[in-house]
């Protein structure tokens, strides 16, 4: 008997006046698995993951997370959900310390458990210094780590990662794979969005492109190259294939090239 998706998303609709954000999408992330969500700006993939939060209200179709309603039980998903935002949305008034007590306090675990989990991500992620530092006085990277370790601090059953390795630096991205690498190996699953496509190639299991609200293509890479008939290709050659972008993107660097030739003249 196969094992129900820990995500399961059906014909999902959500609008904006008279703009189709999500228009009837469909995805499912299986457990132990990292699934990544790839777009072009607008698509859908910051409204698909507020509305898995609960955090906004959906116009159609169904969102079930761990067998939880995000419509009718939101708070009871968010218990389960790990969220890094593109935007960080933490309480900056804060210092890490503050904010790791509360949410220790309001997830409901074990102080010592706490601490020890924190202790860890904070010597990983080199943040050990700003433990007494008001958040609002950091970096954007190094604010990014905070919430990085807030969202894994209760291991939660999925991570719903918006651009999670934005403004870090390559020794921070490369910690941060890992620790997702360790989250499935243990069990969790992970929704990642990012437009890094070396990221997407590396880490993600099954990547969904999403397109004015749909998904267009879904599977491995090897898979999608399949579909696009471009054997041995990258994943952003595939990527703006499917988002109907590659014949622009063909004219706009022929113009380019064009135009240089003529100034060499």
């Amino acid at each position: 008997m196969m094992e129900e998706p820990v995500l399961s998303i059906r014909d999902l609709k959500k609008n904006y006046g008279d703009i189709h954000a999500v228009d009837g999408l469909n995805l499912d992330v299986k457990k132990g698995e990292i699934y990544g969500l790839l777009g072009p700006n607008g698509a859908g993939k910051s409204t698909t993951m507020k509305c898995i939060l609960g955090l906004l209200d959906i116009h159609q179709g169904s969102i079930s997370v761990l067998g939880k309603d995000p419509v009718k039980e939101p708070e009871a998903v968010r218990a389960v959900i790990g969220y890094v935002p593109e935007e960080p949305l933490i309480y900056k008034s804060l210092t890490p310390a503050e904010l790791f007590d509360f949410i220790a306090s309001i997830r409901q675990i074990d102080p010592v458990t706490a601490t020890r989990r924190v202790q860890e991500l904070m010597i990983s992620l080199d943040a050990v210094q700003y433990y007494h530092s008001a958040i609002i006085t950091l970096s954007r990277g190094n604010q990014q780590k905070i919430q990085i370790i807030a969202a894994l601090m209760h291991e939660p059953g999925l991570l719903v990662l918006d651009e999670p390795m934005a403004n870090l630096d390559a020794k921070s991205c490369r910690i941060v794979k890992e620790l997702l690498q360790m989250h499935i190996e243990h069990g969790g699953s992970v929704l990642l969005s990012t437009h890094v496509m070396e990221q997407a190639s590396e880490l993600c299991t099954r990547i969904g492109i999403i397109h004015k609200g749909k998904i267009v293509a879904e599977g491995t890479l090897d898979e999608l190259r399949g579909i696009a008939h471009q054997a041995g290709a990258n994943l952003a050659s595939i990527f703006l294939k499917f988002t109907e972008q590659d014949k622009a993107v063909k004219q706009i660097v022929e113009h380019l090239r064009a135009n240089n030739e003529k100034k060499g003249m």
